[in-house]
């Protein structure tokens, strides 16, 4: 086999392509056979969580593969990834809520096309880096697009049906979710300024997002999974 196929031990962003495809494909197993374990409606956002690691154990195979052989960013797999994962995030907290109300379906859209604008904006800022001003233009409508996602939960309907008729379970659910949305996806956008707009540091950018996908996948994963199998789970929504 070529030397360049191989990993370098001391090629740490190499190394945290590994260590972040096996710790996927392990989330991945968990949470499907602990479906077994969930109630109710419960189930369906454990399904959910198992999607988000899958989707995102397959991307990283052809992610480090991409950064082994070439020593380049895996751009386009990582937004696809995203492009996919993200917006199956966003159901999550849909699920959450229609499992304890009737939810509107606009809740749901709203969440969803800000999810994709935020990620579309992202994309078109990291292939245009060249362009100073595109990438600032790109960032700020990205930044605006989640602080709108970050509203909805703390302020907006979502927090409000969540508050009004969740149970324990989801509640606590709902709190820990919106804050790996504040804070853990708040890594991203540091990501970028700091890939694009400082260091330039490519080896850097991409342990960033490879600890934010970390940190925000498989531990939004784990919070519905207490959730779903906690015995709060059996508990009734409050009546409005």
């Amino acid at each position: 086999m070529s030397k360049e196929l191989l990993l370098n031990p001391t090629d740490y962003v190499g190394v945290s392509f590994w260590i972040i495809s096996a710790a996927m494909v392990a989330a991945t197993f968990f949470f499907w056979v602990e479906r077994d374990r969930a109630e109710g409606k419960w189930k369906t956002s454990l399904t959910v969580a198992a999607l988000v690691t899958g989707i995102a154990a397959i991307h990283y195979f052809y992610m480090r593969e991409v950064w082994v052989i070439t020593g380049d960013s895996p751009t386009v797999f990582r937004y696809v990834d995203w492009i996919l994962t993200v917006p199956l995030q966003i159901i999550e907290f849909y699920l959450i809520l229609a499992a304890i109300a009737v939810v509107a379906a606009s809740l749901f859209w709203r969440l969803l096309i800000a999810s994709v604008v935020m990620l579309v904006a992202g994309y078109l800022g990291e292939v245009n880096a060249a362009n100073a001003n595109f990438l600032w233009i790109a960032f700020i409508i990205g930044v605006a697009a989640w602080l709108y996602i970050i509203y909805e939960v703390f302020a907006g309907e979502a927090s409000k049906i969540n508050a009004d008729k969740g149970t324990p379970g989801s509640q606590r659910a709902f709190h820990a979710l919106r804050v790996i949305v504040t804070v853990g996806w708040a890594i991203y956008p540091l990501g970028y300024l700091y890939g694009y707009m400082g260091s330039g540091d490519v080896q850097a950018l991409n342990i960033i997002y490879n600890l934010a996908d970390f940190v925000n996948k498989i531990a939004f994963g784990v919070v519905i999974w207490v959730a779903a199998t906690s015995d709060d789970a059996k508990a009734k929504p409050k009546k409005s």
